[in-house]
């Protein structure tokens, strides 16, 4: 391999980590986005039901299975005091 084959290997190689890297941060910005509308979903349940400290079981469900997604994106800790307040409360079927 010459010198001008390499120089080409080398450019494409870079291309292709542009590409790449480009496409990473793209994805980055998405599980933002959703961990943001996970967590505000998560609290507008929480800031609805909070002064009677009961809600319907679906939507003590659904509390969880939006704080379960949202911690698999690596959302952080303040949500975790928001759950754990919402397991005492009152579950009405």
């Amino acid at each position: 391999m010459n010198v001008a084959e390499m120089t080409a290997l080398i450019a494409e190689f870079a291309a292709l980590i542009s590409v790449i890297v480009t496409e990473i941060v793209s994805i980055t910005k998405v599980f933002d986005g959703q961990r943001c509308l996970l967590r505000s979903e998560m609290l507008k349940i929480y800031f609805k039901h909070q002064q009677e400290k009961a809600l319907r079981q679906y939507e003590y469900e659904n509390f969880f299975l939006l704080f379960n997604a949202y911690k698999k994106l690596k959302g952080n800790s303040f949500i975790d005091k928001v759950a754990e307040e919402v397991k005492e409360w009152t579950v009405v079927r």
